[in-house]
Protein backbone atom coordinates (compact mmCIF):
# COMPACT_ATOMS: atom_id res chain seq x y z
CA UNK A 1 0.00 0.00 0.00
CA UNK A 2 1.42 3.74 -0.99
CA UNK A 3 -1.61 6.28 -0.62
CA UNK A 4 0.84 8.94 -2.09
CA UNK A 5 1.26 7.07 -5.29
CA UNK A 6 -2.58 6.61 -5.64
CA UNK A 7 -3.38 10.26 -5.24
CA UNK A 8 0.08 11.10 -7.74
CA UNK A 9 -1.57 8.77 -9.87
CA UNK A 10 -4.93 10.02 -10.17
CA UNK A 11 -3.63 13.61 -9.78
CA UNK A 12 -1.17 13.11 -12.68
CA UNK A 13 -4.09 12.17 -14.73
CA UNK A 14 -5.64 15.86 -14.70
CA UNK A 15 -2.62 17.11 -16.17
CA UNK A 16 -1.08 17.83 -19.56
CA UNK A 17 1.78 15.03 -20.08
CA UNK A 18 5.23 16.20 -18.96
CA UNK A 19 3.14 18.96 -16.19
CA UNK A 20 4.80 19.66 -12.85
CA UNK A 21 3.22 19.88 -9.73
CA UNK A 22 3.71 18.98 -5.80
CA UNK A 23 2.73 16.23 -3.95
CA UNK A 24 4.12 16.49 -0.51
CA UNK A 25 3.28 16.16 3.86
CA UNK A 26 2.41 19.68 5.08
CA UNK A 27 4.53 20.67 7.88
CA UNK A 28 1.24 20.81 10.37
CA UNK A 29 -0.32 17.41 10.45
CA UNK A 30 -3.57 19.43 11.16
CA UNK A 31 -3.40 20.64 7.26
CA UNK A 32 -4.17 16.83 6.41
CA UNK A 33 -1.23 14.10 5.13
CA UNK A 34 -0.90 16.04 1.52
CA UNK A 35 -1.00 18.71 0.23
CA UNK A 36 -0.98 19.85 -3.61
CA UNK A 37 -0.63 22.67 -6.04
CA UNK A 38 -2.09 21.29 -8.89
CA UNK A 39 -4.25 23.85 -9.18
CA UNK A 40 -1.96 26.39 -9.90
CA UNK A 41 -0.71 24.27 -12.75
CA UNK A 42 -4.28 23.97 -14.38
CA UNK A 43 -5.13 27.50 -13.44
CA UNK A 44 -1.88 28.21 -16.12
CA UNK A 45 -4.14 26.38 -18.56
CA UNK A 46 -7.27 26.70 -18.33
CA UNK A 47 -7.72 30.12 -16.89
CA UNK A 48 -9.80 30.97 -14.12
CA UNK A 49 -8.12 31.25 -10.54
CA UNK A 50 -6.57 28.82 -8.95
CA UNK A 51 -9.28 28.63 -5.64
CA UNK A 52 -11.68 28.51 -8.22
CA UNK A 53 -10.17 25.33 -9.93
CA UNK A 54 -9.54 23.28 -6.80
CA UNK A 55 -13.14 23.74 -6.06
CA UNK A 56 -13.92 22.04 -8.92
CA UNK A 57 -11.72 19.46 -8.38
CA UNK A 58 -12.06 18.64 -5.31
CA UNK A 59 -15.25 16.38 -5.68
CA UNK A 60 -13.59 14.85 -8.41
CA UNK A 61 -10.60 13.81 -6.47
CA UNK A 62 -12.96 12.74 -3.49
CA UNK A 63 -14.78 10.29 -5.78
CA UNK A 64 -11.67 8.73 -7.44
CA UNK A 65 -10.15 8.30 -4.40
CA UNK A 66 -12.97 7.31 -2.18
CA UNK A 67 -11.51 4.29 -0.76
CA UNK A 68 -8.22 5.70 0.89
CA UNK A 69 -9.12 9.56 1.74
CA UNK A 70 -11.53 10.49 4.05
CA UNK A 71 -11.91 14.23 3.45
CA UNK A 72 -10.36 16.47 0.72
CA UNK A 73 -10.23 20.33 1.26
CA UNK A 74 -9.44 23.68 -0.40
CA UNK A 75 -6.46 25.77 1.43
CA UNK A 76 -5.75 29.36 0.71
CA UNK A 77 -5.46 30.85 -2.97
CA UNK A 78 -5.75 27.06 -4.10
CA UNK A 79 -3.98 24.32 -2.44
CA UNK A 80 -5.80 20.80 -1.84
CA UNK A 81 -5.30 18.84 1.25
CA UNK A 82 -5.66 15.11 2.19
CA UNK A 83 -6.82 14.06 4.75
CA UNK A 84 -6.18 9.94 4.54
CA UNK A 85 -8.61 7.60 6.77
CA UNK A 86 -7.59 6.44 9.57
CA UNK A 87 -7.69 2.71 8.97
CA UNK A 88 -5.71 3.70 5.51
CA UNK A 89 -2.91 5.10 7.51
CA UNK A 90 -2.56 2.71 10.03
CA UNK A 91 -2.65 -0.12 7.82
CA UNK A 92 -0.06 1.55 5.77
CA UNK A 93 2.33 1.82 8.68
CA UNK A 94 1.86 -1.71 9.65
CA UNK A 95 3.02 -2.90 6.22
CA UNK A 96 6.20 -0.47 6.97
CA UNK A 97 6.39 -2.58 10.77
CA UNK A 98 6.43 -6.16 8.55
CA UNK A 99 7.70 -6.04 5.66
CA UNK A 100 10.33 -3.79 3.59
CA UNK A 101 10.89 -0.14 4.35
CA UNK A 102 12.07 0.30 0.52
CA UNK A 103 11.56 -1.78 -2.78
CA UNK A 104 13.42 -0.41 -5.34
CA UNK A 105 14.07 -2.19 -8.89
CA UNK A 106 17.19 -2.71 -9.80
CA UNK A 107 18.08 0.66 -12.02
CA UNK A 108 21.95 -0.37 -13.37
CA UNK A 109 25.31 0.73 -11.97
CA UNK A 110 27.17 3.60 -10.37
CA UNK A 111 30.41 4.53 -9.98
CA UNK A 112 31.03 7.17 -7.01
CA UNK A 113 34.45 8.56 -6.43
CA UNK A 114 35.15 10.76 -3.05
CA UNK A 115 37.60 11.27 -0.30
CA UNK A 116 40.73 11.28 -2.15
CA UNK A 117 43.25 11.94 0.59
CA UNK A 118 47.28 12.56 -0.56
CA UNK A 119 49.78 10.64 0.49
CA UNK A 120 52.38 12.39 2.73
CA UNK A 121 49.51 14.92 3.89
CA UNK A 122 47.50 14.69 7.11
CA UNK A 123 43.69 12.96 6.57
CA UNK A 124 41.90 16.36 7.48
CA UNK A 125 38.56 17.14 8.22
CA UNK A 126 37.90 18.08 4.65
CA UNK A 127 38.55 14.60 3.53
CA UNK A 128 35.97 13.93 6.79
CA UNK A 129 33.30 15.78 4.94
CA UNK A 130 33.92 14.45 1.13
CA UNK A 131 33.83 10.71 2.80
CA UNK A 132 30.39 11.87 4.32
CA UNK A 133 28.84 13.20 2.04
CA UNK A 134 30.23 10.67 -0.49
CA UNK A 135 29.18 7.57 1.53
CA UNK A 136 26.08 8.81 1.65
CA UNK A 137 25.82 9.37 -1.70
CA UNK A 138 26.44 6.01 -2.44
CA UNK A 139 24.18 4.71 -0.50
CA UNK A 140 21.72 6.89 -1.69
CA UNK A 141 21.78 5.41 -5.25
CA UNK A 142 21.95 2.08 -3.43
CA UNK A 143 18.47 2.88 -1.41
CA UNK A 144 16.92 4.07 -4.96
CA UNK A 145 17.81 0.56 -6.60
CA UNK A 146 21.12 0.99 -8.35
CA UNK A 147 24.22 -1.00 -7.74
CA UNK A 148 27.40 1.26 -6.81
CA UNK A 149 31.09 0.67 -7.27
CA UNK A 150 32.76 3.11 -4.79
CA UNK A 151 36.32 4.60 -5.60
CA UNK A 152 38.72 6.23 -4.42
CA UNK A 153 41.39 8.45 -5.82
CA UNK A 154 44.55 9.20 -3.54
CA UNK A 155 47.10 11.32 -4.84
CA UNK A 156 50.21 9.82 -4.83
CA UNK A 157 52.07 11.84 -7.22
CA UNK A 158 52.57 15.22 -8.29
CA UNK A 159 54.09 18.29 -6.45
CA UNK A 160 52.70 17.69 -3.19
CA UNK A 161 53.99 14.58 -2.99
CA UNK A 162 57.29 16.24 -4.41
CA UNK A 163 57.45 18.53 -1.17
CA UNK A 164 56.97 15.45 1.28
CA UNK A 165 59.47 13.10 -0.04
CA UNK A 166 62.15 16.46 -0.11
CA UNK A 167 60.39 17.22 3.34
CA UNK A 168 61.37 13.87 4.97
CA UNK A 169 64.81 14.16 3.11
CA UNK A 170 65.60 17.07 4.92
CA UNK A 171 64.29 16.10 8.57
CA UNK A 172 65.78 12.13 8.26
CA UNK A 173 67.72 12.22 11.83
CA UNK A 174 64.18 13.26 13.26
CA UNK A 175 61.85 10.11 11.83
CA UNK A 176 60.36 8.12 14.03
CA UNK A 177 61.89 4.68 14.83
CA UNK A 178 60.66 1.95 13.09
CA UNK A 179 58.77 0.29 16.24
CA UNK A 180 57.23 3.68 16.63
CA UNK A 181 52.97 3.88 16.57
CA UNK A 182 51.30 4.41 12.60
CA UNK A 183 49.95 7.66 14.09
CA UNK A 184 53.36 9.44 15.02
CA UNK A 185 54.93 8.16 11.63
CA UNK A 186 52.15 9.60 9.81
CA UNK A 187 52.32 12.71 11.99
CA UNK A 188 55.76 12.63 10.86
CA UNK A 189 55.15 13.56 7.42
CA UNK A 190 52.92 15.90 8.06
CA UNK A 191 55.21 17.96 9.45
CA UNK A 192 57.65 17.28 6.38
CA UNK A 193 55.22 17.95 4.20
CA UNK A 194 54.30 21.63 6.14
CA UNK A 195 58.32 22.24 6.08
CA UNK A 196 58.57 22.01 2.56
CA UNK A 197 55.60 23.83 1.57
CA UNK A 198 57.03 26.66 3.50
CA UNK A 199 60.52 26.42 1.88
CA UNK A 200 59.29 25.74 -1.19
CA UNK A 201 57.15 29.64 -0.74
CA UNK A 202 60.15 31.33 0.40
CA UNK A 203 63.48 29.49 -0.82
CA UNK A 204 64.76 29.51 -4.83
CA UNK A 205 66.70 26.69 -4.37
CA UNK A 206 64.77 24.21 -2.44
CA UNK A 207 61.78 25.09 -4.62
CA UNK A 208 64.26 24.17 -7.93
CA UNK A 209 65.28 21.19 -5.82
CA UNK A 210 61.50 19.54 -5.17
CA UNK A 211 61.17 20.32 -9.01
CA UNK A 212 63.88 18.12 -9.34
CA UNK A 213 62.39 15.53 -7.00
CA UNK A 214 59.23 15.74 -8.74
CA UNK A 215 60.73 15.24 -11.69
CA UNK A 216 62.63 11.91 -10.31
CA UNK A 217 58.95 10.38 -8.97
CA UNK A 218 57.09 10.70 -12.12
CA UNK A 219 60.21 8.85 -13.87
CA UNK A 220 60.77 6.58 -11.55
CA UNK A 221 64.57 7.73 -10.93
CA UNK A 222 66.61 8.71 -7.91
CA UNK A 223 68.74 12.08 -7.94
CA UNK A 224 72.37 12.48 -6.24
CA UNK A 225 71.30 12.82 -2.77
CA UNK A 226 74.64 14.44 -0.94
CA UNK A 227 75.77 12.99 2.15
CA UNK A 228 72.79 11.91 3.40
CA UNK A 229 72.82 9.04 0.73
CA UNK A 230 68.58 8.98 1.01
CA UNK A 231 67.30 7.91 -2.19
CA UNK A 232 64.13 9.22 -3.33
CA UNK A 233 62.40 6.29 -4.84
CA UNK A 234 62.90 4.60 -0.93
CA UNK A 235 61.66 7.41 0.77
CA UNK A 236 58.46 7.72 -1.74
CA UNK A 237 57.61 4.01 -1.28
CA UNK A 238 57.89 4.07 2.21
CA UNK A 239 55.88 7.41 2.87
CA UNK A 240 53.29 6.35 0.61
CA UNK A 241 53.05 2.72 1.94
CA UNK A 242 52.18 4.32 5.38
CA UNK A 243 49.52 6.60 3.84
CA UNK A 244 47.98 3.85 2.31
CA UNK A 245 48.08 2.28 5.37
CA UNK A 246 46.72 4.87 7.41
CA UNK A 247 44.05 5.90 5.13
CA UNK A 248 42.82 2.08 5.59
CA UNK A 249 42.35 2.25 8.91
CA UNK A 250 40.26 5.29 9.03
CA UNK A 251 37.66 3.97 6.29
CA UNK A 252 37.22 1.22 8.30
CA UNK A 253 36.73 3.36 11.74
CA UNK A 254 34.49 5.75 9.60
CA UNK A 255 32.21 2.40 7.62
CA UNK A 256 33.61 2.97 4.00
CA UNK A 257 35.05 -0.02 2.09
CA UNK A 258 36.24 0.94 -1.32
CA UNK A 259 35.82 -1.23 -4.53
CA UNK A 260 38.48 0.11 -6.32
CA UNK A 261 41.47 2.80 -6.03
CA UNK A 262 42.37 4.29 -8.85
CA UNK A 263 45.96 5.88 -8.23
CA UNK A 264 47.15 9.39 -9.68
CA UNK A 265 50.56 7.92 -10.69
CA UNK A 266 48.52 5.22 -12.67
CA UNK A 267 46.59 8.11 -14.96
CA UNK A 268 49.38 10.07 -15.29
CA UNK A 269 50.95 8.89 -18.57
CA UNK A 270 47.73 8.19 -20.19
CA UNK A 271 46.13 11.46 -19.29
CA UNK A 272 49.07 12.67 -21.08
CA UNK A 273 49.10 10.28 -23.94
CA UNK A 274 44.79 11.46 -24.42
CA UNK A 275 46.18 14.91 -24.47
CA UNK A 276 48.67 14.38 -27.22
CA UNK A 277 46.24 12.26 -29.13
CA UNK A 278 43.95 15.19 -29.62
CA UNK A 279 46.35 18.18 -30.20
CA UNK A 280 44.57 20.31 -32.42
CA UNK A 281 41.32 19.12 -32.22
CA UNK A 282 40.81 19.84 -28.48
CA UNK A 283 44.33 21.02 -27.26
CA UNK A 284 46.45 23.55 -28.73
CA UNK A 285 50.15 24.44 -27.69
CA UNK A 286 50.42 28.23 -25.60
CA UNK A 287 53.98 29.47 -24.73
CA UNK A 288 55.34 26.05 -24.19
CA UNK A 289 52.51 24.01 -22.57
CA UNK A 290 49.67 22.34 -24.00
CA UNK A 291 45.82 23.94 -22.91
CA UNK A 292 42.58 23.75 -23.57
CA UNK A 293 40.71 27.07 -23.99
CA UNK A 294 37.38 26.85 -22.35
CA UNK A 295 36.22 29.82 -23.73
CA UNK A 296 34.74 28.73 -26.83
CA UNK A 297 32.84 26.98 -24.66
CA UNK A 298 31.73 29.35 -22.05
CA UNK A 299 34.54 28.09 -19.61
CA UNK A 300 37.91 29.16 -19.19
CA UNK A 301 41.47 28.27 -20.02
CA UNK A 302 43.37 25.27 -18.33
CA UNK A 303 46.76 24.00 -18.37
CA UNK A 304 47.08 19.91 -19.82
CA UNK A 305 50.65 19.84 -20.15
CA UNK A 306 53.33 21.90 -18.52
CA UNK A 307 56.01 23.14 -20.17
CA UNK A 308 58.14 19.97 -19.19
CA UNK A 309 55.85 18.01 -20.64
CA UNK A 310 54.30 17.01 -17.53
CA UNK A 311 50.54 16.61 -17.15
CA UNK A 312 48.66 18.76 -14.98
CA UNK A 313 45.71 17.09 -12.56
CA UNK A 314 43.74 18.05 -15.31
CA UNK A 315 45.13 15.58 -17.69
CA UNK A 316 45.71 12.86 -14.96
CA UNK A 317 41.95 13.52 -14.30
CA UNK A 318 41.20 12.70 -18.23
CA UNK A 319 43.48 9.25 -17.49
CA UNK A 320 41.07 8.59 -14.41
CA UNK A 321 37.97 8.22 -16.59
CA UNK A 322 39.98 6.33 -18.98
CA UNK A 323 40.12 3.81 -15.54
CA UNK A 324 37.02 4.28 -14.60
CA UNK A 325 35.23 3.47 -18.16
CA UNK A 326 37.46 -0.09 -18.28
CA UNK A 327 36.57 -0.85 -14.57
CA UNK A 328 32.42 -0.33 -15.20
CA UNK A 329 31.62 0.75 -19.13
CA UNK A 330 27.70 0.25 -18.76
CA UNK A 331 27.70 2.30 -15.78
CA UNK A 332 24.53 5.28 -15.75
CA UNK A 333 26.35 7.85 -13.79
CA UNK A 334 29.94 8.93 -12.76
CA UNK A 335 29.70 10.79 -10.25
CA UNK A 336 32.64 12.75 -7.98
CA UNK A 337 32.58 14.49 -4.92
CA UNK A 338 35.20 17.05 -4.29
CA UNK A 339 35.53 20.33 -2.43
CA UNK A 340 33.47 22.92 -3.92
CA UNK A 341 37.61 25.33 -5.14
CA UNK A 342 37.09 22.36 -7.91
CA UNK A 343 33.66 23.04 -8.66
CA UNK A 344 35.32 25.29 -11.60
CA UNK A 345 38.06 22.92 -12.66
CA UNK A 346 35.38 20.19 -12.98
CA UNK A 347 33.52 22.01 -15.35
CA UNK A 348 36.20 22.30 -17.82
CA UNK A 349 37.89 18.15 -16.79
CA UNK A 350 34.41 17.01 -17.02
CA UNK A 351 33.53 19.31 -20.53
CA UNK A 352 36.57 17.98 -22.09
CA UNK A 353 35.80 14.17 -21.15
CA UNK A 354 32.39 14.61 -22.44
CA UNK A 355 34.17 16.04 -26.25
CA UNK A 356 36.46 13.11 -25.96
CA UNK A 357 33.57 10.54 -24.81
CA UNK A 358 30.18 12.18 -26.76
CA UNK A 359 28.43 8.82 -24.85
CA UNK A 360 29.26 9.84 -21.29
CA UNK A 361 27.36 13.50 -22.10
CA UNK A 362 24.64 13.99 -19.23
CA UNK A 363 26.38 10.77 -17.25
CA UNK A 364 29.06 12.92 -15.40
CA UNK A 365 28.03 14.39 -11.72
CA UNK A 366 29.94 16.55 -10.11
CA UNK A 367 28.91 17.46 -6.03
CA UNK A 368 31.01 20.02 -4.59
CA UNK A 369 30.60 20.53 -0.92
CA UNK A 370 31.96 23.52 1.62
CA UNK A 371 34.57 23.46 3.71
CA UNK A 372 34.07 22.44 7.46
CA UNK A 373 35.41 24.65 10.36
CA UNK A 374 36.28 24.80 13.92
CA UNK A 375 35.21 27.49 16.15
CA UNK A 376 39.02 28.61 15.60
CA UNK A 377 38.59 28.88 11.92
CA UNK A 378 38.95 27.07 8.91
CA UNK A 379 42.10 24.33 8.72
CA UNK A 380 45.69 25.21 6.89
CA UNK A 381 47.25 21.62 5.51
CA UNK A 382 49.90 24.12 4.09
CA UNK A 383 51.11 25.91 6.83
CA UNK A 384 50.74 22.51 9.39
CA UNK A 385 47.74 24.17 11.36
CA UNK A 386 45.61 21.04 10.40
CA UNK A 387 43.28 19.30 11.86
CA UNK A 388 43.14 15.81 11.70
CA UNK A 389 40.46 13.30 11.25
CA UNK A 390 41.28 10.98 13.81
CA UNK A 391 42.41 14.02 15.93
CA UNK A 392 38.88 15.30 15.84
CA UNK A 393 37.29 11.99 16.58
CA UNK A 394 39.68 10.93 19.37
CA UNK A 395 38.29 14.49 20.86
CA UNK A 396 34.85 13.47 20.22
CA UNK A 397 35.75 10.23 21.31
CA UNK A 398 37.34 11.76 24.79
CA UNK A 399 34.29 14.31 25.25
CA UNK A 400 31.78 11.59 25.12
CA UNK A 401 33.49 9.28 27.77
CA UNK A 402 33.57 11.86 30.34
CA UNK A 403 29.96 13.09 29.54
CA UNK A 404 28.75 9.01 29.77
CA UNK A 405 30.77 8.55 33.00
CA UNK A 406 28.47 9.39 35.72
CA UNK A 407 25.10 7.88 33.17
CA UNK A 408 24.02 4.33 33.44
CA UNK A 409 25.16 2.92 30.30
CA UNK A 410 26.21 -0.40 29.59
CA UNK A 411 28.60 -1.10 26.73
CA UNK A 412 28.77 -4.28 25.51
CA UNK A 413 32.09 -3.04 23.66
CA UNK A 414 32.89 0.29 24.59
CA UNK A 415 35.03 0.87 21.96
CA UNK A 416 33.41 0.43 19.05
CA UNK A 417 30.32 2.02 20.69
CA UNK A 418 32.34 5.02 21.46
CA UNK A 419 33.54 5.34 17.79
CA UNK A 420 30.49 4.50 16.00
CA UNK A 421 28.90 7.59 18.50
CA UNK A 422 31.63 9.79 17.23
CA UNK A 423 31.58 9.03 13.76
CA UNK A 424 27.61 9.32 13.99
CA UNK A 425 28.12 12.94 15.46
CA UNK A 426 30.76 13.80 12.46
CA UNK A 427 28.59 13.03 10.36
CA UNK A 428 24.73 14.36 11.38
CA UNK A 429 26.84 17.51 11.75
CA UNK A 430 28.08 17.51 7.61
CA UNK A 431 24.98 15.99 6.75
CA UNK A 432 22.23 17.62 8.28
CA UNK A 433 22.98 21.01 5.57
CA UNK A 434 22.70 20.66 2.00
CA UNK A 435 26.43 19.63 0.78
CA UNK A 436 27.64 22.98 -0.94
CA UNK A 437 27.60 25.51 2.37
CA UNK A 438 30.54 25.61 4.85
CA UNK A 439 29.95 24.38 8.47
CA UNK A 440 30.97 25.02 11.52
CA UNK A 441 31.43 22.02 13.98
CA UNK A 442 30.33 22.79 17.23
CA UNK A 443 31.29 19.58 19.86
CA UNK A 444 28.88 20.33 22.35
CA UNK A 445 25.83 20.30 20.27
CA UNK A 446 27.49 17.18 18.04
CA UNK A 447 27.64 15.21 20.76
CA UNK A 448 24.11 15.86 22.69
CA UNK A 449 21.53 12.80 23.24
CA UNK A 450 19.21 15.30 23.87
CA UNK A 451 19.39 18.30 20.91
CA UNK A 452 19.62 17.99 17.19
CA UNK A 453 22.37 15.61 17.12
CA UNK A 454 23.68 12.08 15.68
CA UNK A 455 23.98 10.85 18.67
CA UNK A 456 20.26 11.95 19.66
CA UNK A 457 18.82 9.47 16.65
CA UNK A 458 21.06 6.74 17.61
CA UNK A 459 19.84 6.94 21.54
CA UNK A 460 16.37 6.82 20.60
CA UNK A 461 17.11 3.92 18.02
CA UNK A 462 18.56 1.99 20.99
CA UNK A 463 15.84 2.83 23.43
CA UNK A 464 13.35 1.69 20.72
CA UNK A 465 15.14 -1.84 20.86
CA UNK A 466 14.90 -2.29 23.90
CA UNK A 467 10.98 -1.03 24.69
CA UNK A 468 10.40 -3.83 21.41
CA UNK A 469 12.53 -6.78 23.48
CA UNK A 470 10.46 -5.95 26.76
CA UNK A 471 7.34 -6.44 24.29
CA UNK A 472 8.65 -9.39 23.13
CA UNK A 473 9.07 -10.64 26.71
CA UNK A 474 5.63 -9.41 27.46
CA UNK A 475 4.24 -11.45 24.58
CA UNK A 476 2.59 -8.61 23.05
CA UNK A 477 1.56 -9.74 19.38
CA UNK A 478 1.13 -6.76 16.52
CA UNK A 479 -1.02 -8.95 14.29
CA UNK A 480 -4.10 -8.16 16.29
CA UNK A 481 -4.72 -4.74 18.11
CA UNK A 482 -7.07 -1.84 19.36
CA UNK A 483 -6.95 1.62 17.81
CA UNK A 484 -8.28 3.81 20.36
CA UNK A 485 -6.77 6.93 19.46
CA UNK A 486 -4.77 7.13 16.45
CA UNK A 487 -1.24 8.78 16.73
CA UNK A 488 -2.14 10.31 13.70
CA UNK A 489 1.18 12.81 13.76
CA UNK A 490 3.62 9.95 13.97
CA UNK A 491 1.37 7.56 11.94
CA UNK A 492 2.11 10.47 9.36
CA UNK A 493 5.80 11.14 9.36
CA UNK A 494 6.25 7.28 9.07
CA UNK A 495 4.35 7.51 6.05
CA UNK A 496 6.12 10.34 4.47
CA UNK A 497 10.03 8.37 5.05
CA UNK A 498 9.45 7.16 1.24
CA UNK A 499 9.12 10.32 -0.69
CA UNK A 500 11.57 11.84 1.55
CA UNK A 501 13.79 8.96 0.13
CA UNK A 502 13.15 9.97 -3.41
CA UNK A 503 13.30 13.63 -2.81
CA UNK A 504 16.68 13.45 -1.28
CA UNK A 505 18.09 10.74 -4.39
CA UNK A 506 16.12 13.40 -6.87
CA UNK A 507 18.16 16.04 -5.23
CA UNK A 508 21.64 13.80 -3.79
CA UNK A 509 21.32 15.87 -1.22
CA UNK A 510 21.52 13.43 2.25
CA UNK A 511 19.96 16.70 4.31
CA UNK A 512 15.90 15.79 3.50
CA UNK A 513 17.13 12.77 5.37
CA UNK A 514 18.44 14.02 8.31
CA UNK A 515 15.28 16.46 8.89
CA UNK A 516 12.58 13.87 8.42
CA UNK A 517 14.90 11.44 11.14
CA UNK A 518 14.36 14.49 13.26
CA UNK A 519 10.65 14.82 12.72
CA UNK A 520 10.69 11.46 13.03
CA UNK A 521 12.52 10.97 16.78
CA UNK A 522 10.22 13.94 17.87
CA UNK A 523 7.13 12.59 17.05
CA UNK A 524 8.09 8.93 18.52
CA UNK A 525 9.73 10.57 21.57
CA UNK A 526 6.11 12.92 22.35
CA UNK A 527 3.82 9.52 22.03
CA UNK A 528 6.63 7.70 24.32
CA UNK A 529 6.73 10.54 27.09
CA UNK A 530 2.57 10.19 27.22
CA UNK A 531 1.74 6.81 26.39
CA UNK A 532 2.56 3.42 28.08
CA UNK A 533 3.84 1.67 25.08
CA UNK A 534 4.29 -1.79 26.64
CA UNK A 535 1.26 -2.55 28.94
CA UNK A 536 0.99 -5.96 29.53
CA UNK A 537 -2.71 -5.39 31.32
CA UNK A 538 -4.24 -4.54 28.02
CA UNK A 539 -2.05 -6.23 25.34
CA UNK A 540 -4.70 -5.38 22.20
CA UNK A 541 -4.05 -1.86 23.13
CA UNK A 542 -0.31 -2.33 23.58
CA UNK A 543 -0.09 -4.03 20.56
CA UNK A 544 -0.69 -0.77 18.34
CA UNK A 545 1.95 0.98 19.58
CA UNK A 546 4.49 -1.49 19.77
CA UNK A 547 3.77 -1.78 15.76
CA UNK A 548 4.42 2.21 15.95
CA UNK A 549 7.12 1.44 17.57
CA UNK A 550 8.68 -1.37 15.23
CA UNK A 551 7.69 0.84 11.99
CA UNK A 552 9.89 3.81 14.03
CA UNK A 553 12.89 1.36 14.49
CA UNK A 554 12.86 0.04 11.50
CA UNK A 555 12.77 3.32 9.47
CA UNK A 556 15.31 4.85 11.91
CA UNK A 557 17.66 1.86 10.98
CA UNK A 558 16.99 2.48 7.58
CA UNK A 559 17.53 6.05 7.50
CA UNK A 560 20.84 6.14 9.66
CA UNK A 561 22.33 3.59 7.57
CA UNK A 562 21.54 4.84 4.07
CA UNK A 563 23.62 8.20 6.46
CA UNK A 564 26.48 5.77 6.75
CA UNK A 565 25.77 6.81 10.40
CA UNK A 566 26.03 3.07 12.84
CA UNK A 567 22.38 2.61 14.54
CA UNK A 568 23.38 0.63 17.71
CA UNK A 569 21.08 -1.65 19.69
CA UNK A 570 22.09 -0.69 22.79
CA UNK A 571 23.51 2.47 24.83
Amino acid sequence: MNSYKDIFEVLKSKVSEGAVFSLSQPEDALHGDFATNISFILAKDKGGSPKSVAEELVPVLQEELIDIVEKIEVAGPGFINFFLKDEIRTDEVKELAEGAVVISENKGKVMVEYTDPNCFKVFHIGHLMANAIGEATARLYEASGYDVMRVCYPSDIGRNVAMGVWGVMQKENEKPKADAELKDKISFLGMCYAFANGEFESNEKSKASIAEVNKAIYEGTDLPTGEAGVKVMEVYAEGRALSLEYFDKLYEKLGTTFDKTIFESEVAEPGAEIVKANMGKIFEESDGAVVYKGEQDGLHTRVFLTTQGLPTYEAKELGNYEKKLESLPEASFYVVITANEQNEYFKVVNKVTQKIHPELTDKLVHIGHGMMRLPSGKMASRTGNVIGAEDLLDMITEKLKEKLADKVVAFSDSTQLLNDIAVGAIKFSILKQAPGGDIVFDFDKSISFEGDSGPYLQYTHARICTLLEKAKEADINTESYVVENPERELEQVLIGYRQTLEKSFKDLGPHHIVQYLLSLTRAFNAMYGRTQIVDVNNKEKSAYYVMLATATQKILAHGLHTLGIKAPERM
